[in-house]
C-alpha cells in the first residue's frame, strides 16, 4: 500500500494560543455588553440529538447549525452563565501558566468560585463540553485533561515528550503510554508501515509477546476497551501525520463493533470535535460473524441486550455499507458472538501467525 502524503499537525502550543485568543475575545464581548448596559449572552452550539448530523462526505458525526442562547438576564440561566465564565477564566489561567489540571481538580476548584460550586462532576464536565463546542477546541487545548492516561503503543516509534526521547520498544514490557497531552508529543522517527489497534489489553500483551510489531512492521496499540480521546488522537495523528494505515481488531460482538466505529467515524457525543479524532479510512479487522463460521470459533449466545444493540447498529448511518449490514444480519441469524481470545482454541500464537496475516493479505 503506498504511503499517504504526510499532513502537518499543529502542535498543542499553537492550539493553546488559539484557545487563549478566543477566550480573551469572548471576555471582551462580555465586558462590552456590561459597559453598554446589556445583559451578556453566549451562543452555545446545541449538542442535542436532533442537531447531530452524520456527514456523508467526511464520514463522521458533526454538529448541525442550531444554537442555544445562555443569558445573564435569565434567573434560570444566570448561575450556569457565571460558571461558564469562571471555567473559561480557569482555562485561560492554565494556558497562561503553561500548566494542566484534571477534570476532577477543576470540579473541586469550583468550590471556591463566587459563581458557586457544581452539584457534581457531571455538571462541571458539561460546562467544559460547552466550552469545547463553542470554540471548536479540545479540552486539552484549554489545559484540561482526564484522570487517566491513554492506552499503550509498542513498535518502532521514537517520540519526544517534554524533552525526553522515548523508544516505544524500550519503554518497558507494556510499551509507551499515550499521555492525555498527545499533541504535545513530537514524533521523531517511525519505521512502522501500519498500526494495529486492539480492543483488549490481554490480546495487546499477546501481540507484544509474539513480537507482532516485528512480523507486521506495525505499531501495536492497546485500546483498553472504548478508546480514550488521547488514544483516538494518537491514531488520528499516526494516520494523518505519519501516513500509516490503521487497522482495528476487536471482539465479534455489537460492543466490539461500536468500539471500532467510534475510532472510524467518531461518536455522536463528540460531534463538535470528531474532525480532530475520527479516522474514516481506518479498516476493521475484528472478529466477524463470518469468522465465527469459517474458523469454528467458541462462542457465547447473544443476550437480549446484544440483539437490541445489533438492530440499532443496522439503522445507524455509520454502518450503512454492504459489509456491515451483511455481518450484522449474519450475527443475528447465528445468535452467537465471539471474543478475540476465541482463536486461542488453535494455540496462543494462532491469531498472530495465521488469522491476522490472512486478514491483512500477508504471507504467514
Amino acid at each position: 500500500m503506498p504511503k499517504r502524503e504526510k499532513t502537518r499537525i499543529k502542535p498543542e502550543r499553537e492550539h493553546r494560543q488559539i484557545a487563549s485568543a478566543k477566550l480573551t475575545e469572548m471576555g471582551r464581548e462580555v465586558v462590552k455588553d456590561i459597559q453598554e448596559v446589556r445583559p451578556p449572552k453566549l451562543r452555545i452550539p446545541s449538542r442535542s440529538t436532533s442537531n447531530i448530523i452524520y456527514d456523508e462526505a467526511n464520514r463522521y458525526f458533526v454538529l448541525g447549525p442550531r444554537y442555544g442562547v445562555r443569558s445573564a438576564a435569565s434567573i434560570k440561566q444566570v448561575k450556569k452563565f457565571a460558571q461558564f465564565l469562571c471555567t473559561a477564566d480557569f482555562a485561560k489561567k492554565l494556558i497562561e501558566s503553561g500548566k494542566f489540571a484534571t477534570l476532577r481538580e477543576m470540579y473541586y476548584t469550583a468550590e471556591g468560585w463566587d459563581a458557586g460550586p457544581f452539584s457534581d462532576q457531571g455538571e462541571s464536565d458539561m460546562i467544559i463540553e460547552d466550552l469545547e463546542a463553542t470554540f471548536g477546541l479540545k479540552r486539552e487545548n484549554l489545559g484540561l485533561t482526564p484522570e487517566e492516561d491513554g492506552a499503550a503503543v509498542f513498535g518502532k516509534l521514537m517520540v519526544n515528550e517534554d524533552g525526553v526521547v522515548i523508544d516505544a520498544t524500550k519503554a518497558g514490557r507494556a510499551g509507551y503510554t499515550i499521555p492525555p497531552t498527545i499533541d504535545d508529543v513530537e514524533f521523531l522517527k517511525c519505521k512502522a508501515k501500519r498500526v494495529i489497534a486492539i480492543e483488549t489489553m490481554g490480546m495487546y500483551h499477546r501481540f507484544v509477546q509474539e513480537q507482532a510489531w516485528k512480523k507486521f512492521d506495525a505499531l501495536i496499540v492497546g485500546l483498553k476497551g472504548q478508546a480514550a480521546r488521547a488514544t483516538r488522537r494518537f491514531l488520528k495523528r499516526a494516520h494523518d501525520e505519519l501516513g500509516l494505515p490503521i487497522y482495528l481488531f476487536t471482539d465479534g460482538d455489537p460492543f466490539g463493533f461500536h468500539i471500532a466505529m467510534v475510532v472510524i467515524s467518531g461518536s455522536a457525543k463528540l460531534a463538535y470535535i470528531n474532525h480532530e479524532l475520527a479516522v474514516p479510512d481506518a479498516q476493521f479487522l475484528g472478529v466477524t460473524a463470518s469468522d465465527i463460521v469459517d474458523y469454528k470459533l467458541p462462542t457465547d449466545k447473544l443476550r437480549e441486550l446484544d440483539v437490541a444493540r445489533l438492530k440499532q447498529l443496522m439503522k445507524d448511518p455509520r454502518y450503512n455499507t454492504e459489509f456491515w449490514q451483511s455481518e450484522i444480519k449474519k450475527m443475528l441469524e447465528l445468535g452467537k458472538k465471539a471474543e478475540q481470545q476465541a482463536f486461542s482454541k488453535y494455540g496462543l500464537s494462532y491469531v498472530v501467525k495465521e488469522y491476522l496475516p490472512a486478514k491483512l493479505g500477508l504471507k504467514s
